[in-house]
């Protein structure tokens, strides 16, 4: 008898559970994909992609959300820098609260890793690659200090921050239909890196692959939020002793915006 009880209550758990389940999964697909660069240029090719586009303003930022390829989305120009990166994160989230956020744009590749101009870098992991402590024998990040940046149940988050993998590796096949591809770690400066010397410091301290001004702060935000995300950047440049005329921030941006589309494409 007992055990008739036992079953029972076992089988209407486990319906709600999968009820619960289903409309959660059904929820994020109703859910739109938030889209993210630092300059409008970085996002012309995706706009002129977007059909059905609306236009609105929050927090002096403009957001155009649509469709791309039959998916809803919403991206937001957020700005260059760490802080209008987060700015932007925190709007997007709270006015239209995406299934997942895409950071995207251009980005330097350190030397000596395989990554040419044009080609495409998928974020494996985030790194904050300024905050810390610098003394006699080098810069040191903040678990010296002892203070994480974020602070969740069972996870203390320094100067490290992890993407999501499965979305990761969605990336990275959409991006090998576009260009030669790499996944690694990306830093996040807000020290440009104009020399080769600092560009081997820093590429050597966190076997980063290439940097940029924003992702960073965005992943920390969707952490904190508890979004899945994703971060690809086309490459501009060798991060190198600084010559513009070596640049093509246009191929870098144009394939990014392919290898984003093509994700969109193939998400179900």
């Amino acid at each position: 008898m007992h055990g008739d009880k036992h079953t029972a209550v076992f089988e209407y758990n486990r319906h709600v559970f999968h009820t619960m389940k289903e409309a959660y999964l059904a929820s994020l697909k109703r859910r739109p994909i938030g889209l993210i660069s630092s300059v409008p240029s970085e996002g012309e090719s995706l706009v002129r992609e977007m059909k059905n586009v609306r236009k609105r303003v929050h927090g002096h930022l403009f957001f155009h959300k649509g469709k791309v390829l039959g998916k809803d989305v919403v991206y937001a120009v957020s700005g260059i820098g760490k802080t209008n990166a987060a700015h932007a994160t925190a709007l997007l989230v709270q006015k239209y609260s995406p299934s997942v956020i895409i950071n995207f744009g251009v980005g330097g590749a350190y030397p000596g890793n395989g990554l040419n101009v044009g080609d495409i870098a998928v974020a494996a992991k985030e790194i904050y690659a300024d905050e810390g402590v610098l003394l006699k024998d080098g810069f040191h990040p903040l678990n010296l200090i002892g203070i994480p940046l974020l602070r969740k149940p069972r996870k203390r988050l320094f100067n490290e921050f992890p993407l999501d993998r499965r979305l990761a590796g969605a990336m990275l096949s959409s991006a090998g239909h576009i260009a030669h591809t790499k996944p690694g770690i990306f830093n996040t400066v807000s020290l440009c890196t104009g020399t080769s010397k600092r560009a081997q410091e820093l590429g050597e301290r966190f076997n980063a692959i290439c940097e940029g001004m924003e992702g960073a702060a965005i992943i920390h935000l969707c952490n904190l939020y508890g979004i899945p995300c994703a971060e690809v950047r086309g490459i501009s440049n060798i991060v190198e002793d600084r010559d513009i005329a070596k640049w093509d921030i246009k191929l870098a941006a144009e394939n990014c915006q392919k290898t984003v589309i093509d994700f969109l494409g193939s998400l179900d």
